[in-house]
């Protein structure tokens, strides 16, 4: 059984275990770039948002035409039904029993309407099969209300989709890459009503943090009351800030916004670690740590051999000829372990494990277990 042990003196592997990690498509590129927002700042917009800058989500039904014989079959009664309620409305009388949607598709369109969009403004919109569509590919959606929370219409879609896959199928096989049933009309939506909200007649304002911490709420309020020099801001709690709008800016915020949306802050989050079970993606945060501990990596390999014997009867012993199958199985199993002496980082163990020949899912088992025995002193989120 072989050891190895990783931690202060640990740099002489990190060649060849950081080689093998990027193999295994493994992201740490989280690493440098909190360092490097750590060393420089980061601006209070990329980190916060204001209140009364947030987005609306928009949604509606639609129809995509134009398919090639990849719309909803005659399974999908609600696509029948809106194709004959849309002749219907233009004049044209058919029989519903007849109608054959195969090259039409019955779709939902969504689209995120900015509170400062004005009627004219273009958005973007998102179209999803709503039926068994095989595809999008090729289609065009047909006008489209797209309605808000509170039922009323704010915008209208069509277009032309664009779609990030390919299909093909013949007799017998099919192949696909990526996905065929959503796809995107860049601009596709054009804003008719605005949203009802006064901006520049707020009082006061909010600032919510994306990462909730008190370290940071409590920074960017003393940032905020050192640049308009008075106590205006106040940290409520770990994810808001509040902030007194002095008099000069009523009326108008937009100077105000402009000048504290760019200072620098430096973000206190906690250690974190999160990992996507279904990729193997481990993204490490800054300030993880190791508690001293003994990492065994069991590498468990099981071959199994299946084949088949004829057992041929004597001449006339009136037996039959019979098929006896064989299976023949082996297991390997190659243990070795692995040391973490005090204040190790999670890099230096990865770069360890990785020289055990480890695998993502390896890791993830290892940092789940570090975590239940409390060696591992950081947040582990698990996808």
């Amino acid at each position: 059984m072989g050891e190895i042990v990783i931690g202060r003196h640990g740099d002489r592997m990190a060649d060849m275990a950081m080689a093998r990690w990027m193999a295994a498509a493994v992201l740490l590129g989280a690493l440098v770039l909190g360092a490097a927002q750590a060393a420089h700042g980061t601006r209070l917009k990329d980190i916060a948002t204001f209140s009364g800058s947030r987005t609306n989500q928009l949604v509606g039904y639609g129809l995509v035409v134009g398919l090639s014989g990849t719309g909803d079959r005659r399974g999908s009664e609600f696509t029948v039904q809106s194709i004959y309620n849309m002749l219907d409305r233009m004049g044209v009388r058919v029989d519903k029993a007849t109608l054959k949607p195969r090259n039409v598709a019955a779709v939902m369109v969504t689209a995120q309407m900015p509170v400062s969009a004005k009627a004219g403004t273009r958005m973007d919109v998102t179209i999803s099969s709503l039926g068994d569509s095989s595809s999008l590919l090729g289609g065009v959606l047909l006008v489209t209300p797209l309605k808000g929370i509170d039922g009323n219409i704010y915008a209208i879609a069509q277009g032309s989709l664009l779609v990030g896959g390919v299909t093909a199928s013949g007799a017998a096989a099919s192949v696909s890459k990526n996905i065929t049933t959503v796809g995107m009309i860049p601009g596709g939506a054009n804003v008719e009503r605005t949203i009802p909200f006064e901006f520049n007649q707020q009082e006061g304002l909010t600032l919510n943090l994306q990462h909730p911490d008190y370290s940071t709420a409590q920074q960017v309020a003393q940032k905020i009351n050192d640049a308009m020099g008075g106590a205006f801001a106040a940290a409520v709690d770990g994810a808001t800030i509040s902030l007194a709008v002095p008099d000069q800016h009523k009326g108008n915020l937009v100077p105000l916004l402009a000048n504290l949306e760019n200072l620098e802050i430096r973000p206190d989050n906690r250690a974190r670690v999160v990992v996507d079970e279904k990729t193997g993606t481990v993204v490490v945060g800054l300030n993880v740590k190791l508690a001293p501990a003994a990492v065994t990596h069991g590498n468990l390999q099981i071959e199994i051999r299946e084949s088949a014997d004829v057992s041929q009867p004597m001449p006339f012993s009136e037996g039959q000829t019979v098929v006896v199958p064989e299976t023949d199985i082996a297991v390997q199993e190659d243990n070795r372990k692995l040391k973490l002496v005090e204040g190790a980082s999670l890099q230096e163990l990865v770069q360890g494990l990785n020289a055990l020949g480890a695998t993502p899912r390896d890791l993830i088992s290892v940092l789940r277990t570090l975590q239940t025995s409390g060696s591992l002193h950081a947040e582990l989120e698990v996808m």
